[in-house]
């Protein structure tokens, strides 16, 4: 190559390949990007499967404008990578004990405020409130267990006191 001609960038394409996947009698079609090979758009039976979910907890998170998926020509539900991870942050609150009330205001947070401040800011709020609430509850299981501990210490020398023994 001559000195001083610049040199051309490579052209490079996203490559789309389309796997046609046989669920429960129906042919699905599953897109994969190149780049990452994981799907790229899902249907709401993959997701239900995924999640380990009904196609109606999917469809009642949406009722509940958690998830916005866009429609096919034909009507149906096509959910794209911000949806898994959208339903993702959703199991993890509900494992974690937050309400979904609580849950839809730290998701949606994120389309008000692109940089995720907010979004944060909130998590942290409601998850310095759940931890204390935690706290509160491994207190009380503690003071259970000590209380049941004394309890069957004293039953087991009540019963070593008497001699006898249940034959």
């Amino acid at each position: 190559m001559c000195k001083g001609t610049p040199t051309k960038e490579p052209k490079t394409y996203k490559k789309i390949v389309e796997l046609y996947v046989n669920v429960n009698g129906k042919l699905e079609v599953s897109k994969f990007s190149n780049k990452e090979m994981i799907p790229m758009t899902y249907t709401i039976t993959q997701l239900a499967k995924e999640f380990n979910v009904t196609t109606r907890t999917i469809r009642y998170y949406e009722e509940l404008n958690l998830l916005q998926p866009a429609r096919s020509e034909s009507g149906r539900r096509i959910y794209s990578k911000s949806d898994i991870t959208k339903l993702k942050l959703i199991f993890r609150g509900k494992r974690f004990g937050f309400s979904l009330d609580e849950i839809k205001e730290m998701v949606l947070l994120f389309n008000q405020d692109r940089t995720g401040r907010k979004q944060l800011e909130r998590t942290i709020e409601y998850g310095t409130k759940r931890i204390e609430e935690v706290t509160t509850f491994i207190e009380e299981l503690e003071a259970m267990r000590t209380e049941m501990e004394e309890l069957r210490d004293e039953f087991t020398r009540k019963l070593n006191e008497t001699g006898e023994t249940s034959d």
